[in-house]
């Protein structure tokens, strides 16, 4: 998967927007929040991983540990249970990483006040 692919498909999230808190480290958020930790590109423009939310405990994220234990691991950017990081190019089928972008992105949103929670079609940063 290209690192631009995985950029637009968080992008088309309603309110995502990019933001580079680290010099050259792209994240992706709704509101305020991190949904998808999108690194860098490789040299040669694919994705070399993503970190992102694994449901609402450690035992969600646990599963895809022990489901892709040689791709899928405790996210290196994050300290905080239920984020892992997924190495893109690996086992994991890109359909299904991508699928776990969608339920991050759905987790943070559906954390975040009612009134911060961007409509569909909204264009970011909100809040």
């Amino acid at each position: 998967m290209l690192h631009a692919d995985l950029v637009g498909h968080c992008l088309a999230k309603p309110g995502a927007w990019l933001d580079e808190p680290w010099e050259g480290d792209l994240v992706a958020k709704v509101a305020d929040k991190i949904f998808a930790f999108l690194g860098s590109p490789a040299p040669d423009g694919t994705a070399g991983g993503v970190g992102l939310k694994c449901g609402r405990d450690a035992e969600a994220a646990r599963e895809w540990r022990e489901r892709y234990p040689g791709d899928v691991s405790v996210s290196a950017y994050i300290g905080r249970y239920g984020w892992n990081s997924f190495t893109i190019g690996g086992v994991v089928p890109d359909e299904e990483i991508l699928e776990a972008v969608d339920a991050s992105y759905d987790d943070v949103v559906s954390r975040l006040p009612r009134s911060r929670r961007p409509l569909p079609g909204a264009g970011g940063p909100t809040g």
